[in-house]
C-alpha cells in the first residue's frame, strides 16, 4: 500500500488537491521553493502528517508558524477527529490558508498572530498539543509555545538530523520556561525513508493556571503522545 493510503486512506484526494495547490498557487505567491516538487511528498506532506502517531483521538492542536499549512493541514486530512488551528503572523499566508481550507471544506481554525502575543495566548490557551515544523530553537519554541498548553500538554517540535544534539543545547532552557521533560521521537518509520526526527517536550503538570488567560486549566489531565518508540531520554 502507498505510504498517501496509508497515511490518508480515503481522504487521499484531499491530500493530492492540496499537493497540487501547493504546486501551483503556492509556488507563486514564494510559500514554497519552486524546485521542491521533486521531494514535495516525502520531505514536506509525509513528513508533516506522521506527526498524527503522537497525537491521541480529538486532541486540540495549534500549527504554530504554519505558513504553507505545514504540517497543520496534513495532520487536519489525515486525522478529521483532530481540532487544528493554524497560527501564522503574516497577512499573505493567513490568507492563503483561509482560501485554502474553504475551498478543501477542512473544519480547521486560521488565526493571525504570534505565539507570545497576549491576546494569542487568551484565545489558545490550554491546548492539548503544540506543534511547530521549522519555526525556530527549542529554546524559542518553549518560551513562546509552552504557555500555549494547558498543565501536562506536550510541544512536539519537527526537526532535523541534529535534534538530539539541539536538546541536548537547550534542555536546561526548557525547564526553565515550564517544561519538565524532554525526548527526541522518530515517526514515520513504516512509510517514511528517513523518519521525522521530533522533540516531544511536555509542559510542567503542576502549572496551576494557563499563560495569559487568567482562567484555570482543565483537570490535571495528563494524555501522554500515543507514540512510544523514542530515543534514551538524555
Amino acid at each position: 500500500m502507498s505510504p498517501e493510503r496509508m497515511i490518508f486512506g480515503d481522504r487521499a484526494s484531499l491530500v493530492r488537491e492540496f499537493a497540487e495547490r501547493l504546486l501551483t498557487d503556492g509556488v507563486r505567491r514564494g510559500l514554497i521553493g519552486p524546485r521542491e516538487g521533486d521531494r514535495l511528498w516525502e520531505r514536506h506532506i509525509y513528513n508533516s502528517a506522521v506527526l498524527h502517531e503522537l497525537l491521541p483521538r480529538e486532541a486540540t492542536v495549534v500549527d504554530v508558524g504554519s505558513g504553507a499549512g505545514l504540517p497543520g493541514i496534513p495532520l487536519a486530512i489525515a486525522r478529521p477527529d483532530l481540532t487544528v488551528t493554524l497560527l501564522e503572523p503574516m497577512a499573505r499566508r493567513v490568507a492563503w490558508l483561509e482560501e485554502l481550507t474553504d475551498d478543501l471544506e477542512l473544519p480547521v481554525t486560521v488565526v493571525r498572530g504570534r505565539a507570545e502575543d497576549k491576546a494569542v495566548r487568551a484565545r489558545l490557551h490550554d491546548q492539548d498539543f503544540v506543534v511547530a515544523r521549522a519555526v525556530s530553537s527549542l529554546e524559542r519554541l518553549a518560551e513562546w509555545c509552552l504557555p500555549l498548553l494547558r498543565p501536562g500538554g506536550w510541544l512536539l517540535a519537527q526537526k532535523g538530523a541534529s535534534a538530539a544534539e539541539e536538546l541536548e543545547r537547550d534542555r536546561a532552557a526548557i525547564v526553565r520556561r515550564g517544561g519538565d521533560s524532554a525526548e527526541v521521537r522518530d515517526c514515520g518509520a513504516d512509510v517514511l525513508e528517513t523518519p521525522a526526527n521530533v522533540v516531544v517536550v511536555r509542559r510542567s503538570a503542576s502549572t496551576s493556571r494557563s499563560a495569559g488567560s487568567g482562567k484555570r486549566a482543565r483537570g490535571g489531565r495528563t494524555r501522554r503522545p500515543d507514540n512510544r518508540r523514542s530515543r534514551k531520554e538524555r
